[in-house]
């Protein structure tokens, strides 16, 4: 799950709150000490209905668009996942392929061409009909466009055509046999919108969208809100609550305040602490579910464009293995675990998380390393870097000296800096921590400006794709870092060959062993140090709302879910009241102030959102 990022509207949000205590005492008064520090604005945030249902949820997740062809980070991903229907869905059961667009499918030509039926009378929320065509349509942007393809691309890299023989019937040709089933994960968009839009690959797609999920994306405010409606024409009927709202908070603890205060119903990404200061709290039911995410330390190994030309300011020491190695046999993840997420959270040994035990690496595999300080000194001996008069390790006159990207406003990457710092000075490497803010953090990653920086993204219950962004071919196109979407910049051509054999292997079985043998190669090249998979701490107002879906069903999550479960079954709970009836939120009053301060022209901020690589999906 993403890393709440913040520090620019705090900062902002700071200087305003000491504004209104000289221009507005009274105002100010209003505001307690523990009031949320809400990224809103009234005036431009739609209201609903007085007799609409809304189900509100904290956020202070970054939008970079909500173009389902391009988006690449959690919150639009997770937001275009109940506006869209796929062709084939992730089921709430366990993330198996399940109905979505298509009713049923078959596989022919030993698995070369995989042929669809949609299911009856589909239509799109402005009630045209949805038919084969849209879906072609879809498709062939992506493997035609290139800007088209930044999101989901490698998922069809292994299309030779769709063709859409009749109204409810599409049918796939591959290039090769596919295992993974390649109707899933791609949005599927209505083609008489899109095919009008002059440009597709910039179309913000942020307001009164025509979609085919449960919700409908119906306005976006950057910073502020985001809302939805339900879809009167989704395939399983609408859903029972009228709308979904997203409100913005500065951070976590103001998304807590905000949800005891009554102001919003769900908050997620909590922490230990918070989740525990929660737990008995009346109106409030606390959840633990095993997440779908992994997190850990990504190592510049030396950024190069995918036809080999370096970029960026990696240290030319990352380049050896050996000394990757080192610091991870030098990283204690089991202190860790214990002190920094309070034993809420899975040890890791790969990219894959422990939720999908079918595909992740064992934790007995031989490859695996535990912590241990002689083997990193060990390891760093053998590539010639020895001990300098400090402690710190020096090799031609250098001294091992790394840079760790923090995010200033993140206690738990900042409790991970105070461990890992002294276990790196142990074994001899200086690790000098830079702490920043998200955008910062995001625009250095992306073009290879560090040497260290905290990382993790959501994995779908299909490795496929993670696996493809971990190829050479995704790699990107510029020495700026763009044109590809890369997990850690890796690169090595044995891992593409195990890719292309995984993709086309029929046998379950064999396909494990083969994702499996990545995995392993995968941590001995040491792209990245995976640290933990966390769980997924949420709450909400129970005595608002009920009927939530896990997925999967047993021990599963609400937020973040592979698929669209988790709201589409939420109703209210019977004679309830909703955040607005009980008067005004304190973080209204707030944001009232601030709008004022800015009318009058007393202080002008502009508050621009920080994303950070934590954020993608």
């Amino acid at each position: 799950m993403p890393t709440p990022p913040r520090t620019r509207a705090r900062q902002a949000l700071g200087v305003v709150a000491a504004a209104a205590l000289i221009a507005l005492p009274v105002g100010a008064a209003h505001a307690d000490s523990t009031s949320p520090a809400r990224l809103d604005a009234t005036a431009s945030t739609p209201s609903p209905e007085a007799d609409a249902t809304t189900f509100r949820i904290a956020t202070s997740g970054f939008v970079d668009t909500f173009n389902p062809f391009v988006s690449i980070y959690l919150t639009p991903t997770n937001i275009n996942r109940y506006v869209y229907e796929y062709l084939v869905q992730n089921s709430a059961e366990d993330g198996s392929p399940t109905k979505g667009l298509a009713d049923s499918w078959e596989v022919e030509d030993g698995g070369t061409t995989w042929v669809y039926t949609l299911q009856d009378d589909l239509v799109w929320s402005d009630d045209e009909p949805i038919t084969s065509e849209d879906v072609v349509y879809t498709y062939e942007q992506m493997m035609t466009v290139p800007e088209l393809a930044v999101a989901n691309g490698n998922l069809v890299s292994n299309f030779e055509s769709v063709e859409a023989p009749d109204d409810k019937t599409v049918v796939i040709n591959l290039k090769t046999p596919q295992a993974p089933n390649p109707g899933t994960e791609v949005p599927i968009v209505p083609e008489h919108i899109w095919s009008e839009i002059e440009d597709p690959a910039t179309f913000a797609n942020d307001a009164d969208v025509v979609g085919s999920g449960p919700y409908l994306l119906e306005s976006y405010s950057a910073n502020q809100s985001i809302t939805l409606r339900a879809n009167p024409n989704f395939w399983q009927g609408a859903p029972k609550i009228d709308r979904i709202q997203y409100v913005y908070y500065t951070n976590s603890d103001a998304q807590v305040q905000a949800l005891r205060a009554g102001e919003v119903d769900f908050v997620s990404g909590l922490t230990p602490t918070q989740l525990q200061a929660l737990e008995g709290v009346d109106g409030i039911t606390t959840h633990s579910g095993e997440g779908r995410r992994y997190h850990s330390i990504s190592i510049n190994h030396g950024t190069v464009t995918r036809d080999g030309q370096p970029y960026g300011t990696g240290s030319e020491a990352l380049k050896d293995v050996n000394v990757r190695q080192a610091l991870r046999l030098g990283t204690d993840t089991e202190t860790l675990l214990e002190r920094v997420m309070e034993g809420r959270a899975e040890p890791a040994t790969s990219f894959i998380p422990s939720s999908f035990p079918k595909w992740a690496l064992p934790a007995d595999d031989e490859v695996i390393m535990s912590y241990d300080p002689e083997a990193a000194m060990a390891k760093l001996e053998e590539a010639g870097w020895t001990e300098g008069a400090d402690g710190i390790r020096e090799k031609d006159g250098t001294p091992l000296q790394l840079r760790l990207l923090v995010d200033a406003d993140d206690l738990t990457e900042q409790s991970i800096a105070e461990y890992f710092v002294p276990w790196m000075e142990e074994i001899g490497v200086r690790i000098a921590v830079e702490s920043t803010d998200g955008d910062t953090i995001s625009a250095r990653s992306v073009s290879g400006d560090y040497d260290l920086y905290f990382s993790g993204w959501s994995i779908n219950p299909d490795p496929d794709y993670q696996l493809g962004i971990n190829l050479c071919s995704t790699l990107p196109t510029g020495t700026d870092g763009s044109g590809g979407t890369t997990q850690d910049g890796y690169c090595n051509p044995e891992f593409d060959e195990l890719y292309a054999q995984q993709r086309s292997e029929l046998d379950e079985d064999a396909r494990r062993e083969i994702v499996r043998e990545m995995l392993a190669m995968n941590y001995t090249d040491t792209a990245q140090i995976a640290t933990w998979y966390a769980h997924s701490l949420e709450a909400y107002r129970s005595d608002r709302f009920d009927g939530f879906t896990l997925q999967p069903k047993e021990g599963g999550i609400i937020a973040s879910q592979a698929g669209y479960w988790g709201f589409l079954t939420v109703e209210p709970v019977e004679g309830a009241q909703q955040a607005e009836e009980g008067g005004v939120p304190t973080g209204l009053i707030v944001t009232g102030v601030i709008v004022a301060l800015v009318i009058a022209g007393a202080v002008i901020f502009v508050l621009v959102r920080r994303r950070k690589m934590a954020d993608v999906e």
